[in-house]
């Protein structure tokens, strides 16, 4: 994660919890009024008193999911068999954790004439369904790419909601599954990795991008690596690492 910018810590109610991908849970929480942050932007929580714990601890960093004006503060994260997601699973609605935030930089820049250019892996969706969200409720006129890679649909976080954000040129939602069987008749998108060549078929009029990273580690290098190949400047290039927590 990014350079802290805030240190306030604060005390938040699990309020829901739900599937949204195989293996892959969302939580909502009471969002205080006093808690401001930009979309895209991530905090760390900490469980208070958790069922069972670790050596990998009770505090996690996480994205958050939420636009900035939505009433709760949603992570998502894929369930791993670890004492944190299992603590998280299965505590009460009603439980307390303590989060500290917001921090990071993965923020849509101000520049209305550069087209912004989203590639995510996975729950790396998180951030950019924040920013997306919040382009949509504010009517912001940039315009917006978002490659989006899983393996297969039901492993895809948001994704039917993410393709439902689609308006006209503005917004270009473009999924691609990984490991799609040929005769898998369910999926008629792209398919295979996120590679210059689809890059290029989906943005052959796009203006001076910025490119957001954000997934596993592997993938986000990769695709850094894909980036400075193709000429793309390192200033142009801002990036958010998964590491499967």
């Amino acid at each position: 994660m990014s350079a802290i910018a805030s240190k306030t810590t604060y005390l938040l109610k699990l309020q829901d919890r739900y599937e949204v991908a195989e293996r892959t849970m969302a939580f909502e929480f009471e969002k205080p009024e006093a808690f401001i942050f930009k979309a895209g932007q991530a905090i760390d929580m900490t469980l208070i008193n958790p069922s069972e714990t670790d050596a990998e601890g009770n505090r996690r960093a996480f994205s958050i999911a939420s636009a900035p004006d939505e009433h709760t503060l949603l992570i998502a994260t894929r369930m791993r068999d670890t004492a944190f997601k299992r603590a998280l699973a299965t505590m009460p609605i009603g439980t307390q954790v303590e989060i500290e935030g917001p921090f990071g930089d993965l923020i849509l820049q101000n520049d209305q004439a550069r087209v912004a250019v989203f590639l995510a892996g996975g729950i790396g969706i998180t951030p950019f369904r924040s920013i997306l969200l919040q382009a949509k409720r504010q009517n912001l006129q940039h315009s917006l790419f978002c490659f989006y890679a899983n393996r297969r649909p039901e492993d895809a976080p948001f994704l039917k909601e993410l393709e439902g954000l689609q308006e006209s040129h503005v917004r270009t939602i473009v999924p691609t599954m990984t490991q799609m069987r040929p005769s898998d008749p369910s999926w008629d998108g792209e398919t295979g990795h996120i590679d210059h060549s689809m890059l290029v078929r989906h943005m052959k009029f796009a203006v001076w991008p910025i490119y957001y990273l954000a997934g596993p580690p592997g993938m986000v290098r990769g695709l850094h690596q894909m980036l400075k190949t193709a000429g793309v400047a390192e200033n142009d290039i801002r990036t958010e690492e998964f590491s499967g927590y």
